[in-house]
């Protein structure tokens, strides 16, 4: 039984391996991680507590040929190539480019674009299936709570990860803590690929981000409990005496180890990034005068309905809308949702990034993406599909601060790749191949290539595909 359940829980690697056995010069096997050196297939740090274990799958040197190309970057090439090898991008360009030395796969009529980004996911901290047991996000305990690390709650054997990738092309993707707390803690991001442990998942390199919550989330828990915060001049007041707190920490020698005010003291030092979850224009407004007030920056707002109102603060602050296609009215702070919010912010000139904060989203960011452009067009902003990819791909890695590592098909960049039945921007749309590193991770014309959690085995839906 264990073996048959590790060789089914390794899915798609198990092959990946076998395929690669007989041509080792040509594999993406090199190691990628946070610590500089490695020891086997474990490597450690003594300066990164729980620092990445992670490794690149063996892949193939693979070329695309045929396909539409959206890069992610806002460019897009009809007739397009794509050549990867060991774990990196090599080139993409039209049909001049040579595929020599390459396994060359015929995309004529299908559509690569770099792979899908989830800036906001809690895969892993609430898992399937949702049950008190696995509900890990919320350390709901205290207004601020910046001591707490989502990886520490990450389950590995959560199948939303697979469906992610094999239903959403989904190849990296932030777990954040959730929104009970003003400060909720540590965010972390991951390659979207099995391991027995998060640090296997923990992508290398990306740097930490940093939950914050603000509105009635926080009000409502403790405000319920008979304590501060209970409005929102509270949830200020209390986010403002945690951060001057955290300020004397920082410039002080910082030899007493207190692990929340570390985390802070990452923020002020720019180390860590600021992920805010906010949906009224004027808290977004007042939590950027705070953040030049502390002296640190806010990286994104996170679901921001009321975004389309403050455009122009977003864009000249230089902060992201990482925002839904159309989620609103389920609570008061989201009742003023519109459907063009995505458009409205793209016209006024600030990054916008599609977000799921869904087990199911997660799996149709594109088709959520479309939406977004859809009701755009409707009151005349046209946006190209080139453009909109980048709403989940490259803007998103900005947000994570991962964009010179993936995001968008560029020389040298991860080989996180998805091949894509049809236009990824349509309803139809499925991803056929997907890539993690150059390795083939998910082949919906491959059975065996359908990785599926340990948890899985024997249950209904194991592996389910839509």
């Amino acid at each position: 039984m264990l073996q048959r359940s590790l060789i089914a829980g390794l899915g798609a690697p198990v092959l990946a391996l076998t395929l690669s056995a007989c041509a080792a010069a040509d594999t993406g096997g090199k190691p990628r991680s946070a610590s500089d050196t490695a020891t086997g297939t474990e490597r450690v740090s003594d300066a990164v507590p729980y620092a990445s274990t992670y490794e690149a799958y063996p892949g193939r040197p693979t070329a695309l040929v045929g396909a539409t190309v959206f890069d992610g970057a806002g460019g897009s090439i009809p007739n397009g190539t794509v050549l990867f090898r060991d774990g990196k991008v090599v080139a993409i360009g039209g049909a001049e480019l040579s595929t020599e030395g390459y396994d060359t796969i015929d995309a004529s009529g299908k559509f690569v674009t770099p792979g899908i980004i989830d800036i906001h996911s809690h895969l892993g901290n609430y898992p399937t299936p949702s049950v008190q047991a696995h509900s890990d996000g919320n350390e709901a305990t205290s207004p601020t709570t910046p001591d707490v690390w989502a990886e520490h709650s990450v389950w590995p054997q959560d199948p939303g990860f697979s469906r992610a990738l094999a239903n959403g092309g989904v190849t990296s993707l932030q777990i954040l803590p959730g929104s009970a707390n003003l400060m909720g803690g540590r965010s972390v991001t991951l390659k979207n690929v099995y391991s027995r442990t998060v640090q296997g998942m923990k992508f290398p390199g990306a740097p930490y981000g940093f939950k914050m919550a603000c509105g009635e989330n926080p009000k409502r828990v403790y405000g319920n409990r008979g304590r501060k915060p209970a409005t929102r001049m509270g949830n200020f007041a209390v986010n403002r005496q945690t951060w001057f707190d955290a300020k004397a920490y920082a410039e002080g020698d910082r030899e007493n180890r207190d692990l929340g005010k570390e985390t802070l003291a990452g923020v002020l030092d720019g180390d860590i990034l600021v992920h805010n979850h906010c949906y009224r224009a004027d808290e977004m407004a007042l939590v950027m005068d705070m953040a030049k007030e502390i002296g640190y920056k806010v990286t994104a707002f996170h679901h921001a309905i009321e975004a389309y109102k403050v455009g122009d603060l977003l864009r000249e602050n230089d902060v992201c809308a990482a925002i839904w296609a159309d989620w609103y009215g389920f609570k008061m702070e989201a009742y003023d949702g519109i459907m063009e919010n995505a458009a409205l912010v793209q016209q006024a000139g600030a990054c916008v990034v599609i977000h799921s904060d869904s087990d199911q989203d997660i799996q149709r960011l594109n088709q959520e993406a479309a939406k977004a452009q859809a009701a755009g067009a409707r009151m005349g902003i046209d946006i190209s599909d080139a453009e909109v990819i980048s709403w989940i791909t490259l803007n998103a890695a900005k947000a994570m601060g991962i964009d010179e590592m993936t995001g968008s098909l560029e020389a040298g960049k991860m080989a996180d790749v998805v091949l894509w039945n049809s236009d990824p921007l349509s309803v139809y749309a499925r991803p056929e191949k997907v890539w993690i590193d150059g390795a083939l991770m998910y082949d919906s014309l491959d059975p065996k290539r359908r990785p599926v959690s340990d948890f899985e085995l024997g249950q209904p839906g194991e592996g389910d595909v839509k």
